[in-house]
């Protein structure tokens, strides 16, 4: 949408401020989707000179869009939708943005209170929709005729962008607006300076006392073990953890999806864990468990750690959230990270044992394995994942699909020279609106963008590529194996039903959907195509994204990647 020429808004006080408040607390972008009842707001956001707005129909696709956006910037992004059916479609990007702590700023455009469910159109109830996906849910006033009702108006805006935003705890917040008819109508802009509420930044730190108090456990234990959860890219947090790496008492556990990279650190977790014999796992239970970040997709390493139960398990979170992935939380350590990275770094005593060593041994042998396996191993999902990982332009952001791609990367060791930075929707892990996000991520930052996704994700959210914003630098490749292969890899590989209701195997092909968007569509059924494909998709497409559809074959795949774990287990 472009700026109007003319310095018009809409004739609705309520928008009027909405728009500018939200312009003041630092929002640069509201992804809108068509309708009637949204007009107001539509009209106001657009006037502000501030504040993009982009048009894009589906309102799912919008909002993982929007979602993207807000990932990368760590800015307040808006989405807008009209009354009804619309607002739900908005429910797993604010889910998503909910478990990834995104600050998606979801405004809902409503009839006013009298007319919900009197058979009116597209009408539905509204209030608190999405009450158990958001930080906090605002029901503005209709009109502001009283001072009071200006007054309540600002402070529950102020306090929404104020939610979203919480440093280290950002998060989805929810701004209902009824409106009456008109709703088109317009009138010349006015400058007003309404009241906002801001926050300031705090340092949150631990207490003298306390920190002494973990530094004496710190120090007086040989068997300390920082897991990395999902993470966005920090540079000076990557450089604390390398820092502490040094010490042999430290072992630094990453996922690709953690964006902390380092020769130091063990990557490759579900390998590690399938090469240590029962025997040994007990000597391989750290003392000392820290965590943070988000999520953790290795189901060997929760199962591992809720089994040989470290004695104290620090947790950092900002929000004082009780996150037990492994059922042995002692301590809530709310505060930031890098604070207490650098207090470990710089005040504990290094060299208090192997524990490290012994472990990085361990990873350093099965990434040599995974070298020699993929080699030789027939064409599949892992050895497709091989060559596209070393394909990979330098300074660029790769967005890995739920299932099958998150797993394939996390057993590859990360180059850290390459600087590149990954990114997966692993809040909800859905296969839900995965190009639409990478999309709106890929419009966000202008680099060089990579996704690469299954089939079924794909195909899931195609109406990601009806969408005008598309940009040169986005790169999609879709693994096309017939159906969700991870469930070849997980325990209903064993179901009778497997392929009729798990798999959903099929034989559609991207090309088609593809070619409907006038999008440059490449694809490979071997290694020589493939890296002939990843070539070509590489190109200056001049304006245009590219996608390349890789064919893998489902059984094969299954056989190969278990193949390289009982080859673990054998010590091959």
């Amino acid at each position: 949408m472009g700026k109007k020429s003319s310095n018009i808004t809409s004739e609705k006080p309520i928008a009027q401020m909405l728009s500018a408040i939200a312009a003041a607390k630092g929002m640069r972008h509201a992804v809108v989707s068509s309708g009637s009842r949204n007009a107001p707001l539509v009209i106001a956001f657009d006037a502000q000179k501030e504040i993009e707005c982009l048009s894009i129909i589906d309102e799912r696709c919008a909002a993982f869009f929007a979602l993207g956006i807000a990932q990368q910037t760590n800015a307040p992004v808006g989405i807008i939708c009209t009354s009804g059916s619309a607002a739900l479609n908005y429910a797993p990007a604010i889910a998503e943005a909910f478990y990834q702590k995104i600050p998606l700023v979801v405004i809902t455009a409503d009839r006013p209170s009298e007319w919900i469910n009197q058979d009116d159109g597209q009408t539905i109830n509204q209030v608190n929709i999405y009450s158990n996906y958001c930080k906090a849910s605002f029901n503005l006033p209709v009109d502001l005729s009283h001072n009071d009702d200006l007054w309540y108006a600002q402070r529950l805006i102020s306090e929404a962008f104020n939610s979203a935003t919480e440093q280290g705890n950002e998060g989805p917040v929810h701004i209902n607006i009824p409106f009456r008819e008109p709703l088109y109508k317009e009138i010349e802009k006015i400058n007003i300076d309404y009241k906002i509420i801001d926050v300031p930044k705090v340092e949150k730190k631990l207490s003298k006392e306390s920190e002494q108090e973990i530094l004496d456990l710190w120090n007086s234990s040989s068997k300390n073990m920082i897991v990395c959860g999902h993470h966005r890219p920090d540079k000076e947090l990557n450089n604390l953890l390398d820092k502490l790496a040094i010490d042999s008492s430290v072992a630094i556990l990453t996922e690709t999806t953690s964006n902390m990279q380092s020769d130091k650190f063990i990557c490759n977790i579900d390998a590690v864990m399938d090469s240590v014999y029962d025997k040994n796992k007990e000597l391989i239970k750290p003392e000392i468990l820290i965590t943070f970040g988000g999520s953790i997709t290795s189901k060997k390493l929760k199962t591992y750690l809720r089994k040989y139960k470290p004695k104290h398990h620090w947790h950092i979170s900002s929000s004082v959230a009780h996150t037990d992935t492994f059922q042995s939380l002692t301590d809530v350590l709310a505060i930031d990270e890098k604070y207490f990275f650098n207090v470990l770094s710089t005040q504990s005593a290094q060299s208090k044992g192997s524990y490290a060593k012994g472990l990085k041994t361990i990873s350093d042998k099965a990434k040599q394995s995974l070298d020699a396996y993929v080699g030789w191993a027939r064409y599949s999902d892992l050895k497709v994942i091989d060559v596209i990982l070393r394909s990979i332009p330098k300074n660029s952001d790769v967005h890995l699909g739920n299932s099958s791609p998150i797993r394939y990367a996390n057993l590859f060791e990360t180059d850290s020279k390459k600087l590149i930075n990954y990114f997966c929707n692993r809040g909800v892990s859905g296969i839900d609106g995965i190009t639409s996000t990478v999309s709106g991520a890929a419009y966000s930052t202008g680099k060089m963008t990579t996704l690469i996704t299954g089939d079924l994700a794909f195909f899931y959210d195609s109406n990601a590529l009806w969408n005008k914003y598309l940009s040169d630098n986005l790169k999609i490749i879709v693994i096309n194996n017939g159906g969700g292969g991870i469930f070849r890899l997980i325990d209903s590989k064993d179901s009778p039903l497997l392929e009729k209701y798990f798999e959903a195997k099929h034989s559609m092909k991207a090309e088609g959907i593809v070619k409907a968007h006038n999008i440059p569509y490449y694809s490979a059924t071997n290694e020589i195509e493939l890296k002939q494909g990843l070539n070509n998709l590489y190109k200056d497409h001049k304006g245009k994204p590219a996608v390349l559809e890789v064919f893998t074959p489902n059984e094969v795949n299954a056989e190969v990647f278990s193949g390289y774990f009982k080859s673990l287990k054998n010590g091959n």
